[in-house]
């Protein structure tokens, strides 16, 4: 079995990598450490092709595959970490779940100025009550004429602060088969956005009221019984989160590399410790086992949607990866990595959300043992009888 890029993979990542390196590279230190959304980012990685970069041509992208977009993460996030967040906007999460099942209409709507970069979509998800056990989310949508009202809220929203579209789980009915979603634009009436709070990683995120919020019933996404079918969608979404770690973990991996061949301690380069030469080793063998199990996910998404199993595996390797990765090479770097003059706490920061973001390790175990074992493994209570 091949496990080399093909032809057309290897140039399609070169090019992005030509472009990251002179156009991301410079001024990636003070955009890492930014709360702004970088929206001339946005607008350079549009132009260059590098969002909706897996849809379809008829929808304005560019009619890759997910491989493509998977490598232009990576390549993007070696050149500047942050940046790799806007292609992730761009292809993966909530827009992704956007393009799979919105109507021609939505579509038309929304989809040009996201794809342009000068539109963001966020995906109101998680509640204060609703974390991983999403399916206990509480945020309703009750008919209302020719229009649903919302009432509820969300947390952790990712790009919250800067969205003016949101992708939101509601419940229509009782149950998971009740759970649907719908899309709210800022400014509705009955929607506000709360004040910016932070994560560990500089990330900002807002809480979203939604208090007899009004939306037009075109602005259904997915119905009543549509909780399983976002589901699948959001399968695609843990590749981004996947690919991003495994993306930080190798740009910490290489700057601490080029650390240990120049930096001298006691007469000798630090990359002559037999210490230090074992850490290393280690993590080369994390980073490549974890890139082979995200391009297997990847590949196998190629002409559909990848399998719940598949991407587990590959956001937990990834994950795992990025992080001990990343938390070997400060270690490496002493002082300089843990110093905020290097991009190297950052890679630490950010690698450790994403062990809790678009699906937790735990919860990833948990899906993987079912897909070893053949069957379901309920996480709930038992109730009483």
């Amino acid at each position: 079995m091949n496990f080399d890029l093909s032809e057309e993979h290897r140039a399609f990542a070169d090019a992005v990598r030509r472009f990251a390196q002179d156009k991301l590279a410079p001024g990636a230190l003070e955009r890492a450490h930014s709360r702004q959304y970088p929206w001339d980012v946005a607008a350079m990685l549009a132009e260059q092709g590098l969002l909706g970069i897996a849809f379809d041509e008829a929808d304005g992208g560019q009619g890759g595959t997910l491989m493509h977009a998977v490598l232009a993460i990576q390549e993007v996030a070696l050149a500047c970490p942050k940046s790799a967040d806007i292609v992730q906007a761009g292809n993966f999460g909530p827009i992704r779940t956007f393009v799979e099942y919105a109507s021609a209409d939505q579509k038309a709507r929304f989809l040009p100025g996201l794809l342009a970069g000068t539109r963001l979509i966020a995906l109101g998800m998680s509640e204060p009550d609703a974390g991983s056990a999403v399916t206990e989310l509480k945020t309703s949508a009750t008919e209302d004429g020719d229009g649903y009202l919302i009432n509820g809220s969300k947390v952790f929203s990712t790009h919250s602060p800067e969205a003016d579209l949101f992708l939101v789980y509601v419940r229509f009915g009782p149950g998971v088969n009740g759970i649907g979603s719908v899309l709210v634009e800022r400014g509705t009436p009955g929607f506000s956005v709360g004040a910016p709070s932070s994560f560990m990683s500089g990330e900002q995120w807002s809480q979203l009221y939604f208090e007899h919020c009004r939306i037009p019933r075109a602005n259904v996404l997915l119905g009543e019984g549509g909780f399983k079918r976002q589901i699948s969608g959001f399968n695609v979404e843990r590749l981004g989160n996947a690919s991003r770690s495994l993306a930080l973990g190798r740009y910490a991996f290489n700057a601490a590399r080029e650390h240990a061949l120049g930096r001298k301690q006691f007469g000798r380069a630090l990359c002559e410790f037999q210490g230090i030469q074992w850490k290393f080793a280690e993590m080369a063998v994390k980073l490549d086992a974890a890139q082979l199990l995200l391009y297997r996910a990847a590949l196998e998404g190629e002409h559909g949607l990848p399998s719940a199993q598949s991407t587990a595996m590959a956001k937990l390797a990834c994950n795992q990866a990025g992080w001990d990765v990343a938390n070997e090479a400060l270690q490496v770097m002493g002082a300089m990595g843990y110093s905020q003059e290097m991009l190297i706490e950052y890679c630490v920061r950010r690698t450790r959300g994403w062990m809790i973001a678009g699906g937790s390790i735990e919860v990833l175990k948990n899906r993987i043992a079912e897909g070893v074992f053949g069957r379901t493994f309920s996480q709930r209570a038992a109730s009483a009888t």
